[in-house]
């Protein structure tokens, strides 16, 4: 293949046009959370979760929303609604749908991909989390949760170790530090995405994508979902990844697989919910993960 000026220029225009464009909407949706946040504090949440009643599952979904933006980070939290005594299969609910459905995923979408992908992706996640947490407290599969999980570590007293001369931060510019170090935190993965998203775009050769994740390959759509789970590629920078891809010729249901199959499981994921899980609910939970990334790929597929 001959590179050629127009290439690199394509290239170099679409990584300009992203990175502007999802910096600034990474840094309003993550500051707009922040102060959701602050009004609705973890304990609320905790609270809300550990209550039994038939809406509590859908809650947790929407509650999942406006939690951490990895599938990592959300561990810490389920660590404390654990804690907290919160019923299992909300739990199971916000595990699901919190990397899934965060803001900056649905921001991403629906500036990428448009209004009506992001709202049957968003339909498609909210309903298979709850579903899921349902039937696995409804299976039994609390059982599988390691005893240690519920034990509290032992806390240091702040006074004792940040000293008493510090003087207070105003609660927006907390918010704002609070946003600019997940920025910081996130920005080599929204980067790196959007410029191998941006490579692709402009040298990768339409005829190549299409041949071999175009909607005509049946094996497309699960291949993506399992290679997002090992791959570990952050929403921030699969969504732009994903978005050059579809625009070569992949197809839209592999794409969806790819998102759901990268945001909502990493083998780093894995590995930390080994400390909170037994082996069956680990299984459990990525068959789950697969199993919405593949049947989301292959319904979207379907209706579109």
């Amino acid at each position: 293949m001959t590179i050629t000026n127009e290439m690199i220029y394509e290239a170099l225009n679409m990584f300009a046009f992203l990175a502007v464009e999802l910096t600034l909407l990474f840094l309003l949706i993550s500051y707009l959370v922040g102060v959701l946040q602050e009004y609705i504090p973890p304990s609320k949440i905790q609270s809300i979760l550990s209550s039994k009643n038939g809406k509590g599952y859908i809650i947790a979904g929407f509650l999942g929303a406006i939690t951490p933006f990895c599938s990592c980070s959300t561990i810490l939290f389920l660590k404390g609604l654990l804690r907290a005594k919160a019923g299992f299969g909300t739990m199971m609910v916000f595990l699901f749908a919190s990397p899934l459905l965060n803001p900056i995923i649905i921001g991403l979408f629906a500036v990428t991909f448009g209004l009506k992908v992001t709202l049957f992706y968003f339909i498609m996640a909210m309903g298979v989390s709850v579903i899921a947490g349902y039937s696995l407290e409804k299976l039994g599969f609390e059982k599988y949760i390691k005893p240690q999980a519920y034990i509290a570590p032992q806390t240091t007293s702040c006074a004792s170790s940040c000293g008493t001369n510090a003087k207070p931060i105003n609660k927006w510019r907390k918010i704002w530090n609070s946003t600019w170090s997940d920025f910081k935190k996130v920005l080599p993965y929204l980067i790196g995405g959007i410029a191998v998203g941006s490579m692709i775009y402009g040298f990768m050769p339409t005829e190549f994508v299409a041949s071999i994740a175009s909607e005509n390959n049946p094996l497309a759509i699960p291949i993506a979902a399992v290679i997002g789970i090992p791959l570990y590629i952050r929403a921030e920078a699969v969504i732009p990844l994903s978005a050059a891809l579809a625009a070569k010729g992949m197809g839209l249901g592999a794409v969806m697989a790819l998102i759901i199959g990268s945001a909502g499981a990493s083998l780093t994921e894995v590995v930390l919910l080994k400390s909170i899980f037994h082996n069956k609910m680990i299984i459990a939970f990525l068959t789950v993960i697969l199993s919405m990334a593949i049947g989301s790929g292959f319904l979207y597929q379907l209706i579109f």
